[in-house]
């Protein structure tokens, strides 16, 4: 038997990765551990991460995509990452500066702590730039990932004893 089969099989297991779900009253996002189908291109890894932020929590989290969206494309361009959305991403969410942050910072801290040389996000819906979701987190340039809207007990990240514990 090759010696080569043995790494694709190890490859197309399924892969744990780390999603970001908002709380119940939507202060911040908390970690959930995921199994997503096996992948050996970098692309279809990516696809796997993002339509299981669209599918949501398994847990008594929220939702932070809305779940009619549609992930119509991805390109990746160094550490930079485009992912590109049906319309039911703006037309679905329910908006407010709180749950657009939420929206946002899920899906870049999502792809930041699963694919670390990716660092920024750039948002497209149905192939064309937006400018916001529904008026308020500036989506004309590439975002960054920002973990301080993840609450730390649940965050790979490292060290972000400058995010307030929660008070319940």
């Amino acid at each position: 038997q090759p010696a080569g089969e043995a790494i694709v099989e190890n490859q197309l297991l399924p892969r744990e990765m780390t999603l970001y779900f908002a709380v119940r009253d939507a202060s911040h996002l908390v970690a959930e551990a995921r199994e997503v189908p096996g992948c050996m291109l970098e692309e279809d890894c990516l696809r796997a991460a993002v339509e299981a932020l669209i599918a949501g929590p398994s847990g008594s989290l929220d939702q932070v995509l809305p779940d009619k969206t549609l992930l119509l494309g991805l390109r990746v361009d160094g550490s930079l990452v485009t992912l590109d959305f049906s319309d039911d991403l703006v037309n679905g969410h329910p908006g407010g500066t709180q749950s657009e942050l939420l929206t946002v910072y899920a899906l870049t801290d999502t792809l930041a702590v699963n694919f670390p040389h990716l660092r920024q996000v750039r948002i497209l819906v149905e192939g064309e730039p937006i400018e916001t979701l529904k008026g308020h987190v500036d989506l004309r340039q590439p975002v960054s990932a920002d973990f301080s809207l993840v609450e730390e007990l649940s965050s790979p990240a490292g060290d972000l004893s400058n995010v307030p514990a929660s008070s319940e």
